[in-house]
């Protein structure tokens, strides 16, 4: 960040993110930020629901999102987002738009939500298959489905965890996995969905082995965020964020992008 020895830090770009109750990885959107962008964040209110179809339609009813953009208000953002898949596809692609309408006008910015976002960056990388992993059940994981079929896009391949708590404890060890079961076929991209599913320093390892962009939850959030502010998200290696990372298949001996070190590998859970 640059400082003037003056008037202290330079003015702050902002971004409004609301979040359901259980968001855990505020850190990891902070990846995404360049240094001139500050995340404002609000949560909605605890409802003592697992993960399901019934959690998502009660974390997105439109007073509850309106409510929290109203609580950022006062910062200022110049875009507020949504920062939930689950509770952005569950009413389909017109309960998305509906979403986004609601929290504009509480907000009077520009407003998004994670599966609008996704939507956007299939849009940007010419997705016309797509392979899905989520650590959902399976009633929301076809509800996923759905929305995205909506949008024309074809489901080339698809792997879930089944998970109704905890899914921030997942380890990428597990995310790969579920993310060679589900590529399969001529898919064009894959998505991995939720945005407290951990999924910033795997991105680059994914694509590097499959061959093709992987996108992930948080990563189409903030980037779609920040294009409404004429930025740029931060993510080395990523095919979305980083237009140069998307030349196709790495030639043999060629540099595949970072790796991590062997002990952070242990540490999140890979080996």
């Amino acid at each position: 960040m640059d400082v003037s020895f003056l008037g202290g830090p330079s003015p702050q770009r902002g971004v409004g993110v609301v979040a359901p109750f259980d968001f855990a990885l505020d850190r990891e959107l902070w990846r995404w930020m360049p240094d001139e962008v500050s995340l404002h964040m609000t949560r909605t209110p605890f409802v003592p629901v697992e993960v399901s179809l019934d959690l998502a339609r009660l974390v997105s009813e439109h007073e509850t999102l309106s409510e929290a953009v109203r609580t950022l208000n006062a910062i200022a953002p110049e875009v507020v987002a949504y920062a939930c898949t689950s509770g952005s596809f569950v009413g389909g692609m017109m309960g998305e738009r509906a979403m986004c309408e609601a929290m504009s006008r509480a907000g009077a910015v520009p407003a998004i939500t994670t599966s609008g976002a996704l939507l956007e960056a299939l849009v940007e990388l010419d997705v016309r298959r797509v392979a899905l992993v989520t650590p959902y059940t399976v009633s929301v994981t076809r509800s996923l489905e759905e929305y995205v079929a909506q949008a024309g896009v074809t489901i080339s391949g698809c792997a879930f965890m089944g998970l109704t708590r905890h899914i921030w404890k997942v380890p990428y060890r597990e995310v790969v996995d579920m993310a060679r079961q589900a590529v399969r076929g001529d898919a064009d991209a894959l998505f991995i969905s939720c945005t407290n599913l951990p999924t910033y320093d795997v991105i680059p390892q994914l694509e590097a082995e499959l061959r093709i962009p992987v996108i992930s939850a948080n990563q189409v959030t903030m980037w779609a965020a920040l294009r409404r502010l004429g930025t740029r998200a931060v993510g080395p290696y990523q095919a979305l964020v980083n237009p140069a990372a998307r030349s196709g298949p790495v030639a043999p001996g060629a540099d595949p992008g970072p790796v991590l070190p062997e002990e952070e590998q242990q540490q999140e859970g890979w080996t």
